[in-house]
């Protein structure tokens, strides 16, 4: 019987990946947004935003979902049906109290989402790294990066402009609706019995130091830190200059939250298919040369072209051309992913990834303020061009792109029960 991936595994990875996101996007967008018009103060909705902390850091209890499980449901397959229905009842919880009146509780159920959210993301990433061959991984991390910008535009963008008709209640149950989509293909899915030695010891040590002693393991941390300084310095200029500019608040959403998200699922979705063509290197190299543009095209809103037509031009063009570098930057962390422990691994990188990202956010607004939106702009294109000089040197050598996938006698048989499920 053939290896490839099950048409129903790949419905069921994409509906993970956007649904993690569903909740997440209306939360720092619809209900930043809420709040505000119902009087809450700028305190209280910088609570909000800080939530998002809670993803960084999951790398701590990511050994947690590595080593533990019931092993008659599947290992991260437990951990999916846990999370999605915590999601699922969180949501509906939320439809019991009001945002406002009821702040303390409502950013109590937000944590609970946060830390529901990025447990379920480890558990995917990990089935994710074990289920897809070496060469299936560019499209299982194009769906990836497009699952989540997708569930970002559905739960910041749809549904909140469905509130006004849905209201408060209205639009939480249909994100639990929405959340619990998955639940029902994973009753059908039965996730393989993997063959692998259990982890002893501190898993997230081992990690680190595997890291620091594999072949090329220090260039590619150099590369995961560097890649997201360029595109996050941009990212941060973008609603400021267009917020001076004069742009009310549903403009830049339909242009950053529809338009740009767009435009970046289309991106993340083609270059997943070209990297089956391309190789990790030519990928890798061909993106980081494609961001430089990219962060560059924001020059025309930093020097006050800011129509409708220019601005949103310029906004998607960013989001067309960094995304592929996304992409690619999560498929090479899944081939430097162990198959013993792959939700560590992987989870260990994109923390690094996303602290960085995190971090130049914040400091491209605070650096705007000393040097100008033109001189961070100029920092962010810089750090684009050493980025594409360093991966011109980078040789993949990812501890799993390089194993051979070893199958429990029961696999084949999960698999078809998988396809067969629809």
């Amino acid at each position: 019987m053939s290896s490839k991936t099950p048409k129903f595994t790949w419905c069921l990875l994409a509906s993970l990946y956007t649904t993690q996101y569903l909740g997440l996007g209306f939360l720092v967008v619809a209900l930043v947004v809420i709040l505000r018009e119902q009087g809450a103060t700028l305190g209280q909705v910088s609570l909000i935003y800080l939530m998002g902390m809670v993803w960084p850091f999951k790398f701590l209890w990511a050994p947690l979902v590595d080593k533990y499980s019931i092993a008659r449901i599947g290992h991260y397959r437990t951990w999916l049906i846990v999370m999605q229905s915590g999601l699922a009842l969180t949501f509906l919880g939320f439809g019991q109290f009001e945002p406002l009146n009821d702040f303390t509780v409502i950013y109590a159920l937000c944590l609970l989402v946060a830390v529901f959210s990025a447990t379920q993301d480890i558990a995917i990433d990990g089935l994710a790294c074990r289920l897809l061959s070496p060469d299936e991984r560019g499209v299982g991390n194009g769906i990836q990066i497009a699952g989540g910008l997708l569930g970002n535009m559905l739960g910041g963008g749809a549904v909140l402009l469905a509130y006004p008709h849905l209201g408060w209640h209205g639009s939480v149950m249909i994100l639990a609706v929405g959340t619990c989509l998955p639940l029902a293909l994973l009753v059908w899915f039965r996730e393989p019995r993997w063959n692998t030695p259990r982890a002893s010891g501190n898993t997230l040590m081992r990690c680190i130091k595997a890291f620091w002693r594999q072949p090329n393991g220090r260039h590619w941390l150099v590369l995961l830190l560097l890649y997201p300084m360029s595109s996050s310095l941009a990212y941060a200029l973008i609603t400021p200059i267009l917020v001076d500019a004069g742009w009310r608040m549903e403009r830049i959403g339909f242009s950053v939250n529809v338009v740009g998200s767009s435009l970046g699922v289309l991106a993340a979705l083609s270059t997943g298919w070209l990297l089956t063509k391309l190789g990790r290197r030519k990928a890798l190299i061909g993106a980081a040369l494609v961001q430089i543009p990219g962060i560059a095209v924001i020059a025309l809103p930093v020097f006050g072209y800011t129509s409708d037509m220019v601005a949103t031009l310029s906004i998607g063009l960013f989001f067309l051309l960094y995304n592929p570098a996304a992409t690619v930057l999560a498929t090479v962390m899944m081939d430097h992913a162990s198959f013993e422990s792959p939700a560590t691994d992987y989870t260990f990188q994109y923390s690094l990834n996303m602290f960085v990202a995190m971090g130049m956010m914040s400091a491209g607004a605070a650096l705007a303020d000393t040097f100008g939106y033109a001189g961070v702009l100029a920092l962010a294109v810089l750090t684009a061009v050493i980025a594409a000089l360093l991966s011109l040197r980078y040789q993949p050598t990812g501890r799993a792109a390089h194993r051979r996938y070893e199958r429990s006698p029961l696999q084949p048989a999960a698999l078809a029960i998988s396809e067969e499920a629809r």
